[in-house]
C-alpha cells in the first residue's frame, strides 16, 4: 500500500511535521539531572489520597533536583468529565502544598509547552498520527460497534484472547481502494496502531520503584484516534510526555499492563521514553487481610475527608512521608524542629508492593506535628478550620484572640510539649470549659471522699488564693490546705503509708479541678486559673460549694 496516499487521504488538513513540533517545544534549559514530571489526571472531580501520593512523590523529585512539575489535564474522555473538576483538583492539591510550576490553572494555562488540556492539542496529535500512517504503523478501522461485539463473541466462543489483533484485525491489511470507498461514503472510523508484537515474547524493563520487570509484549492494534478525531489517553500521553520533555512519570501500578504498548508507541514515534515509577496501591487491613482502599467503601480515600476531620496539612504530609520513605521517621526523630522539606526524599526508599494506610498512625503523627506548632499557628489553623466546619467555635475563638491564644499556649514548647490534639475537632472539647456558655460539670467527685472534706478544701483555697502568686507559692498553698485537712502534702509519705491520711495533695487538686473546669482531667491548673481570672475562678468554686 502507498502510505503517502493513505496519509493524505486521512489527514489532508495536516501540513505541519514532527520537526515543526520539535521546534515549537524545544528541549528545556534546566540543570543536568533535573527531574521534569507531571500530574496528568482526568477531570472526574474526585481527588483522592493516591493523587496526593503521586503528587508528593513527583513534587519532591522535581524540586529537590532543580527541575519542575507541571499539571496536564487528560480530558480526552468527555463522558467522564465533571464541570469544575480541574479547579477542585488544583485547590485540593494546593491545600496540601503540591504547587505546580506550570500547566493548567483555574483560569487557563501558564507555561510555554501548552496547551495543557489534551482536547486543545488535537492538531498536534494529528501531526504524529499522520506520521505513523506514513510509516505504515497506523491504519483506519471502519468496524461498527456491532461488528466489534461479534468479534468479541467469537473470541469468547473459541476461548481466544480478547482484542483487535491477528485474524481479528479485519481492517489491518485492506486495500487503498476499500479504504477510499468507505471514506467516500462518510463511514466513521478510528485510527489503530499496527502492532508488531506477540504475546509469545517478553520485554525486559527497569522500573525505578518495582525494579527489573519482565512483561508480555503487546500484540493488540489499539485505537490511537477515536472516530471524532480525539486521541485516546495512550496516544496522547506519549506525544505529550515527549513534547513537554517529561523525564520521569509517576503513576499507579494499575498502569503496568499497558506499559508494553506505551513503550511500543514511544519507539514508533521515535521518542526516548521517560523513566517510569509505578507506585503500589494504598491498602488497609480488612479483618485479617489487606485490600486496596476503595472509593466506594473507604471515605478516607477522598482528600476532603482529611479537611473535614481537621487534620492539619503538615500532619497528612508528614504521615505520607512515613508511608513513602522508610527512613523518614528516623530523620524526624533526629531533626524534630527541621522543616520537612529539608528531608532528602528518595524513590529508592519506596515500597514496591504498596503501603498500608493506618489512620491510628496518622493521628499519632498529627499529635507530634501539632505539639511542635506555636500557639499563634495553632490559633490560625484552628480558626481557618472552624470558619468552614464549626462556626460556633470560630466565633468563640475570634471574639477574644489573645484569650484564645493563651489557652492554646498551655503546655506548648519545651522538651516535652503537651499532645492534646490529633485533629482540629479535638480543640473544642479541650477548651470548652474556658467559655462560660459552654462550661458544665461533666465529671463528679469520687464517692470515697466526704462532701465535708471537699467543701472545706474549696473554702480554704478560696481564703488564700491570690492570682499574683507564682506557681510554686500557689502550690504551696494547696499543700497547706491538704495538711489542714489531714491529707498528705508529701506524695512520697502518702505512697509509703496511705492509710495514715484522708487523701493526698493530688486529691485536693482534683477537688479544685472539678469545681473550676468541670472535669477530672484538664491542662495545668495553675495556668488554667491564670487565664480564667480570679472572678471566674471564685464564681465557679462558689457554684460548686452551693451544691455540696
Amino acid at each position: 500500500m502507498d502510505t503517502n496516499v493513505l496519509a493524505n487521504l486521512l489527514f489532508p488538513h495536516v501540513t505541519l511535521t514532527p520537526e515543526d513540533m520539535e521546534q515549537r517545544f524545544p528541549t528545556r534549559n534546566l540543570p543536568e539531572g533535573a527531574v521534569i514530571s507531571r500530574m496528568a489526571p482526568s477531570p472526574t472531580g474526585f481527588v483522592h489520597l493516591g493523587n496526593l501520593v503521586q503528587g508528593l512523590t513527583s513534587e519532591r523529585m522535581c524540586h529537590q533536583s532543580g527541575g519542575l512539575l507541571f499539571l496536564r489535564v487528560e480530558d480526552t474522555d468527555a463522558k467522564r468529565e465533571v464541570p469544575g473538576a480541574v479547579q477542585t483538583l488544583i485547590e485540593g492539591l494546593r491545600h496540601y502544598n503540591i504547587n505546580f510550576d506550570e500547566g493548567a490553572t483555574i483560569d487557563g494555562d501558564a507555561g510555554n509547552y501548552g496547551p495543557y488540556r489534551q482536547r486543545q492539542r488535537v492538531e498536534i496529535y494529528h501531526v504524529y498520527a499522520k506520521q505513523l500512517v506514513l510509516q505504515g504503523e497506523a491504519y483506519p478501522c471502519f468496524c461498527t460497534e456491532e461488528e466489534l461485539a461479534d468479534i468479541h463473541a467469537r473470541q469468547e466462543a473459541e476461548k481466544a484472547n480478547f482484542g483487535y489483533f491477528g485474524k481479528w484485525a479485519v481492517w489491518r491489511d485492506r486495500s487503498i481502494e476499500e479504504i477510499k470507498a468507505e471514506l467516500d461514503k462518510g463511514t466513521p472510523y478510528v485510527l489503530r496502531f499496527r502492532s508488531t508484537g506477540s504475546i509469545e515474547n517478553k520485554i525486559k524493563f527497569t522500573d525505578l520503584i518495582k525494579g527489573n520487570l519482565e512483561l508480555t509484549e503487546n500484540d493488540i492494534d489499539h485505537v490511537l484516534l477515536k472516530s471524532d478525531g480525539i486521541p485516546t489517553y495512550h496516544f496522547a500521553h506519549a506525544v505529550d510526555d515527549h513534547l513537554m520533555r517529561t523525564t520521569h512519570v509517576v503513576r499507579g501500578d494499575e498502569w503496568l499492563p499497558t506499559l508494553p504498548f506505551h513503550l511500543q508507541l514511544f519507539r514508533s514515534l521515535g521518542f526516548k521514553p521517560p523513566k517510569y515509577l509505578h507506585i503500589g496501591p494504598l491498602m488497609k487491613m480488612d479483618g485479617e487481610s489487606k485490600r486496596k482502599l476503595s472509593k466506594r467503601k473507604d471515605p478516607e480515600l477522598a482528600l476532603t475527608y482529611y479537611r473535614a476531620a481537621g487534620f492539619p496539612v503538615q500532619s497528612v504530609y508528614e504521615y505520607l512521608m512515613t508511608v513513602l520513605n522508610s527512613n523518614f521517621e528516623d530523620w524526624r526523630r533526629a531533626n524534630p524542629d527541621a522543616d520537612v522539606d529539608a528531608f532528602k526524599f528518595s524513590h529508592k526508599k519506596m515500597n514496591p508492593a504498596g503501603s498500608l494506610f493506618d489512620e491510628a498512625k496518622l493521628r499519632d503523627v498529627s499529635k507530634n506535628v501539632i505539639s511542635r506548632m506555636s500557639a499563634d499557628r495553632v490559633y490560625d489553623e484552628v480558626c481557618a478550620f472552624a470558619k468552614d466546619y464549626d462556626l460556633d467555635l470560630y466565633r468563640h475563638l475570634t471574639a477574644a484572640p489573645d484569650y484564645s491564644k493563651a489557652i492554646l499556649a498551655i503546655g506548648r514548647g519545651g522538651k516535652k510539649p503537651r499532645k492534646d490534639f490529633a485533629v482540629w475537632t479535638d480543640v473544642k472539647p479541650y477548651l470548652d470549659f474556658f467559655f462560660d456558655d459552654w462550661f458544665q460539670i461533666t465529671d463528679t467527685y469520687p464517692e470515697n471522699f466526704a462532701k465535708s472534706d471537699i467543701k472545706a478544701a474549696l473554702e480554704k483555697f478560696k481564703a488564700t488564693y491570690d492570682p499574683a502568686d507564682d506557681s510554686n507559692l500557689w502550690f504551696d498553698k494547696i499543700k497547706a490546705v491538704a495538711d489542714e485537712l489531714g491529707f498528705a502534702s508529701d506524695m512520697k509519705a502518702y505512697r509509703e503509708n496511705p492509710t495514715a491520711f484522708g487523701g493526698s495533695v493530688a486529691d485536693v487538686s482534683m477537688f479544685l479541678r472539678v469545681a473550676v473546669t468541670g472535669r477530672l482531667n484538664s491542662p495545668d491548673m495553675y495556668a488554667v486559673m491564670q487565664i480564667l481570672g480570679k472572678d471566674r475562678v471564685m464564681a465557679r468554686i462558689d457554684a460548686m460549694l452551693a451544691t455540696l
